[in-house]
């Protein structure tokens, strides 16, 4: 099969190479991947490390396909179901022809995505999900504020409808250009205020000067401190990036706010005992794109999938300025 694998012992780019066709354990689906997205964490996993594998790694958590063949112990999927998945971070990813994955954590596509919008949706949507309404444990109902920090991407895409439409909080969410504005108002927010200007005197001038949660879909070193000053009492800052500086928890003492960290791959990394919770989650968010509830958030669609469009676009991913989910399609 058609793999796009990155080499730890050669320069930092990818490779196409031909690998065999895995074959499934007991609880896995086999998948033919029909299309991929990028994420931060495929960037992050090409940094150089200390003491780097010896084997070329397939990266790649974002895809949507056929199962072709399913596990002794797998239950609820079929061969020639459509499936999407982030899949397992500590297992080969989706930059391949044929990908295998725990069936606990792939749900059904539902009737009215295509793969490629499909294929944008499972890390965004997961992490989404697992911030706000498990880490951040956020009470749907009206009256209550959020602050997106990050909005345009893919999991503050995700966050942004899943925070007013299921949740119904007014959101107030942070971009710096016309676009990505005119973006995160087309998918649920309220206000919109600029992350590179001051954020508290911005909030002000709207007459909210704090608000019941933050969620930041950004680098934490460079917002908790400001976070810190519009968090209202007994909020909850929800953060999605681990923090590369120490952090000053006394800032958080006096409103009793609490801090939640979210890292999507948890579940799968550590095989925790609710790890079908995703499965189940994924299977939500189909039911909620197939009744319009949510919108897709694939804004780019490349082909085929190959290490030369997978550099291009995890290269334009670095730079920070994506609104949406970019996806590659095709072998």
């Amino acid at each position: 099969m058609h793999a796009i694998t990155h080499d730890y012992l050669q320069p930092a780019h990818l490779r196409d190479l031909d690998l065999p066709v895995p074959t499934p354990g007991p609880y896995d689906l086999l998948v033919a991947v029909k299309a991929v997205s990028v994420n931060p964490v495929d960037n992050r996993a090409r940094r150089p490390r200390p003491n780097p594998p010896a084997t070329p790694r397939v990266l790649g958590w974002d895809a949507a396909g056929v199962v072709t063949a399913v596990g002794a112990a797998v239950r609820g999927f079929r061969p020639g179901e459509r499936v999407f998945y982030a899949g397992d971070i500590t297992r080969p990813g989706s930059f391949a022809e044929y990908q295998l994955v725990d069936a606990r954590l792939a749900g059904h596509m539902g009737a009215r995505a295509s793969f490629e919008q499909a294929a944008a949706l499972p890390l965004a949507s997961l992490t989404a999900w697992e911030a706000l309404f498990e880490r951040m444990r956020v009470r749907p109902g009206p009256g209550r504020r959020i602050l997106i920090v990050g909005a345009a991407g893919g999991v503050g895409s995700m966050a942004v409808q899943l925070a007013a439409k299921v949740a119904q909080l007014e959101v107030i969410a942070t971009a710096s250009r016309p676009a990505s504005a005119a973006w995160v108002r087309q998918l649920g927010a309220r206000h919109v205020i600029d992350h590179r200007a001051d954020i508290p005197a911005q909030l002000a001038a709207l007459g909210m000067p704090e608000v019941d949660y933050v969620l930041l879909a950004a680098p934490t070193d460079d917002y908790l401190e400001t976070m810190a000053q519009v968090i209202a009492p007994q909020g909850t800052i929800g953060t999605l990036v681990e923090a590369t500086r120490p952090v000053d928890w006394a800032r958080f003492w006096d409103k009793s706010v609490s801090l939640a960290w979210t890292m999507v791959f948890t579940r799968s990394a550590c095989a925790t005992a609710d790890l079908a919770e995703q499965g189940r989650i994924l299977n939500e968010v189909a039911r909620l794109l197939d009744d319009g509830t949510l919108l897709p958030v694939t804004t780019e669609v490349s082909s085929p999938i190959s290490a030369a469009t997978l550099e291009q676009a995890l290269d334009k991913l670095a730079q920070g300025t994506t609104i949406g989910k970019s996806v590659l399609t095709g072998f």
